[in-house]
């Protein structure tokens, strides 16, 4: 046990956040998102009794996202036809804004299956149970600074 770090993180989560380098980038995934196949290049970390929520919450507390970049955080569009609601991504954002101060304006979208290659290039996707759907979100990891 550590002070002042989230239960939430794991020893293993930890670990792969600390061994992320500048604009590594990490996803958490819903509970449909195809994690094992989507991350046979990257390291997949299973938090099935876990929403998205709780662990981006956790993981913004000592992830720095990237400045460099437009969109540090990437939402997966949902698809033209599926009527669908994501009320999820309004909790992302109030979660961000508690940690970056651009707020909103970090949040972008990619298209479905845009999502998916990119997330087969990112470092570690952490899988969850969140039955929410079109809950993945992508983060860049920016610079420590303090």
């Amino acid at each position: 046990m550590l002070k002042g770090i989230p239960k939430i993180l794991s020893p293993e989560l930890l670990m792969v956040l600390s061994e992320m380098g500048h604009s590594d980038r990490i996803v958490i995934s819903d509970g449909n998102f195809p994690a094992e196949s989507m991350g046979k290049d990257a390291i997949v970390i299973r938090c099935d009794g876990h929403g998205v929520p709780e662990l981006l919450d956790a993981i913004l507390q000592v992830f720095p996202l990237d400045t460099y970049v437009e969109h540090p955080v990437n939402l997966m569009e949902v698809m033209p036809g599926d009527n669908v609601e994501t009320p999820i991504w309004d909790t992302y954002k109030e979660i961000i804004r508690k940690y970056d101060d651009r707020g909103d304006a970090v949040v972008g979208n990619i298209e479905r299956f845009a999502f998916y290659e990119e997330a087969k290039k990112v470092y570690a996707i952490i899988a969850t149970g969140e039955s929410a759907l079109y809950a993945n979100i992508m983060l860049q990891k920016g610079v420590v600074t303090d």
